[in-house]
């Protein structure tokens, strides 16, 4: 990819102050992991709301151009103003914004972006956008939304699929560089007894499913606890819906870490219910690794 030694992170970049906060997080794990940092910018003429008679297609294009040029300046100002010494790159492309950040993906580390936006990337990562990025990115994609937390854990969603193992280690990795605790969580809910039984009182059933969590977490960590024995790890299995469970425990998190779609998922599916949530309503960032 052009002069870039190492994948880049990958950013895009639409002047808006949610992009600005999806740059600044980019900096800095490109300071972390010393790869370059790509900012991209996406523009197209409007097809609708614009009169012939009133605007200049060329003319409107120019100025698109220059917007996008001067965010894209902005955008790299305060990249290095926050990681100074890292090397920045910026790319403007006439072109759809999802279509042209999942092209990008095939060469990144990763793709940034913003919880909304504006210009090229409208309503970006809210609904349909989102599911799109999250579930056709060839690298992992990270939301930025929500508060970091500068002293708070990494948390990772585990479920034993391949998603989930893809997840792990880039937890791990994000935990290492960051020198944080990691906080693993496995959480469940079995349909029959979710009415019946209550979360403080558990059956025998109940209790041996519990343990039988605990020895599944604790064996889908113990390799890379090795590799990574720096990091300090908490694990906790809970009964409850995924989501919540991982929506509260998160809840003072510097990021949050799911695969794009886990067990319970059907067949065809590119982002599972789980991770589209936590997209749209995590606490703080959030990232969605697919399997490699």
């Amino acid at each position: 990819m052009d002069n870039l030694v190492a994948p880049p992170v990958v950013v895009g970049v639409d002047g808006s102050a949610t992009a600005l906060d999806a740059v600044l997080w980019a900096a800095d794990d490109c300071a972390r992991h010393h790869v370059p940092l790509l900012l991209v910018h996406c523009y197209s003429l409007p097809t609708r709301g614009y009169p012939d008679m009133l605007v200049d297609a060329q003319g409107l294009l120019t100025t698109l151009q220059d917007l996008g040029t001067q965010w894209l300046d902005e955008a790299a100002v305060a990249a290095l103003a926050a990681a100074p010494g890292i090397t920045v790159q910026t790319r403007s492309v006439m072109a759809p914004d999802i279509s042209q950040l999942i092209d990008e993906s095939a060469h990144a580390r990763m793709v940034v972006v913003g919880s909304r936006g504006l210009g090229g990337f409208t309503g970006i990562l809210l609904g349909s956008t989102a599911a799109a990025l999250a579930a056709h990115a060839h690298s992992p994609t990270v939301v930025v939304r929500g508060t970091t937390t500068a002293d708070g854990p990494v948390v990772v969603g585990v479920d034993g699929s391949p998603t989930s193992e893809a997840a792990i280690g880039f937890a791990f990795e994000a935990a290492s560089v960051r020198e944080a605790p990691l906080t693993a969580v496995l959480s469940w809910t079995d349909p029959l007894l979710e009415d019946a039984v209550q979360a403080t009182h558990f059956t025998a059933t109940e209790i041996e499913a519990v343990q039988e969590r605990e020895i599944l977490l604790a064996e889908r960590l113990a390799g890379w606890q090795e590799k990574y024995p720096d990091v300090a790890v908490e694990r906790i299995v809970v009964r409850d819906r995924p989501v919540r469970a991982l929506l509260r425990i998160a809840e003072h998190a510097r990021l949050l870490v799911v695969g794009s779609r886990g067990h319970g998922g059907f067949t065809g599916m590119l982002l599972g219910s789980t991770s589209q949530a936590l997209v749209n309503h995590a606490p703080c960032p959030v990232a969605i690794v697919r399997p490699v």
